[in-house]
């Protein structure tokens, strides 16, 4: 190989794998674009590449395969890594301006909705959990093909959870901290969507198969429950969700389906001060599915996740494996051809949890007991499906 330098051998691995979501207007904290911002990170770079902390995909991608998949090769982190050694040879630039776009090219969202007025960041250095009401005015009701989450301000925000509720009775919760009182009372509010998408750093919008989609009623709600990052200075944050309607004729239409804590076999889901636990769902379907994605979900002591389906035959169908749970990279994981699931297949899935002094990541210093709640201090335990109805077929289609 010719001495490594950033034009010919790097800047096509950091343009294809990092400047997608580091670039303006984008997720981002810095541009990743140039060779002086990446000269100047370098070492920043080569140590989160070979720790595989970037690009974020926690899931074990031997254990399934997916659509939005994101890794370096080892041949691609060692190139990284003898390109710092060898001085950060810039090269030759041989093109007049460098070619950032390595996705297709998006369409505009038909709906963009925004938080109603700024949210105010006090400052305080601490972390800050808040719901909002996001009205629809949809005045009929249309099917979603596509959901995406812009962040008002990325200093702040850092991470959202979309739900949908078709009542109008939830708006007075619009700006109401998720330690308030008053939020036990719009829990017990029956929602359409509990999990409709997550958003994180990194995460993607998610654009379901053509000729699918949510149907959206007229006149819906949006809930954004929205965690921001603790901040030293006043600050503010209008964030945006923006939702892709069907143009054409809906044929089929993306279903829900979660497994959550009521469905957990070894009751009850309560994690002791000081104990480690691991917790286990095993859940009979009577009808044929082929599954589109699925999300993951736990709160800050979790540990590990698996997932995976028994057909009636006795075939195993993995569906996601993560070994080290990260709070901060949670994802929705598509699967790069629609999983067929038959009728009588049962899934398991089974997380464990670490409330000993021993994890970082305890929010409780003495650890506390932790059980079910919204509270990110508290824990869940959800596996959230996307999936139709199952035709003959649909296991050889590609999702693109």
């Amino acid at each position: 190989m010719s001495e490594i330098n950033f034009y010919e051998h790097i800047a096509p691995i950091i343009h294809k794998n990092c400047t997608p979501c580091h670039q303006p207007n984008k997720v981002g904290p810095f541009n990743l674009i140039s060779y002086e911002d990446v000269a100047k990170r370098a070492k920043f770079i080569a140590r989160v590449t070979e720790t595989r902390y970037m690009p974020p995909f926690p899931a074990d991608r031997k254990f399934q395969a997916y659509l939005n998949e994101r890794s370096l090769t080892v041949g691609e982190i060692t190139k990284i890594k003898l390109w710092i050694e060898g001085g950060l040879k810039e090269g030759v630039k041989k093109n007049s301006s460098i070619n950032i776009s390595t996705q297709k090219e998006e369409t505009k969202p038909d709906l963009i909705l925004k938080m109603n007025k700024p949210y105010q960041v006090l400052g305080e250095n601490v972390e800050d959990f808040r719901f909002f009401n996001l009205p629809s005015n949809t005045t009929i009701s249309q099917y979603i093909t596509g959901i995406g989450f812009k962040p008002g301000n990325k200093k702040v925000v850092h991470h959202s959870r979309l739900m949908v509720d078709t009542t109008n009775s939830m708006r007075e919760i619009d700006g109401l901290s998720e330690t308030d009182s008053r939020i036990y009372e719009f829990q017990k509010t029956a929602l359409k969507d509990e999990f409709l998408y997550g958003w994180v750093p990194g995460n993607d919008k998610i654009q379901f198969p053509k000729g699918t989609g949510i149907r959206l009623n007229a006149q819906s709600d949006f809930l954004l429950n929205m965690h921001y990052a603790p901040s030293p200075i006043p600050d503010t944050d209008q964030s945006e969700i923006e939702l892709y309607f069907a143009k054409e004729p809906i044929e089929r239409e993306v279903k829900n389906f979660i497994l959550r804590e009521n469905d957990i076999s070894n009751k009850p889901f309560l994690i002791k001060a000081g104990e480690k636990a691991t917790f286990f769902i095993s859940k009979k379907i009577d009808k044929p599915m082929s599954l589109i994605s699925v999300l993951p979900h736990m709160h800050l002591i979790g540990k590990t996740f698996r997932a995976f389906a028994i057909t009636p035959d006795g075939e195993v169908v993995n569906l996601v494996k993560i070994d080290s749970w990260e709070f901060n990279w949670q994802m929705t994981y598509q699967f790069k051809k629609l999983l067929k699931i038959p009728a009588g297949t049962t899934f398991i899935v089974e997380a464990s949890y670490d409330n000993s002094v021993e994890n970082p990541e305890n929010p409780y210093n003495p650890p506390r007991e932790i059980g079910y709640g919204w509270g990110t201090k508290d824990e869940m335990l959800n596996l959230v499906l996307y999936y139709l109805d199952y035709k003959e077929g649909d296991e050889n289609i590609e999702q693109n």
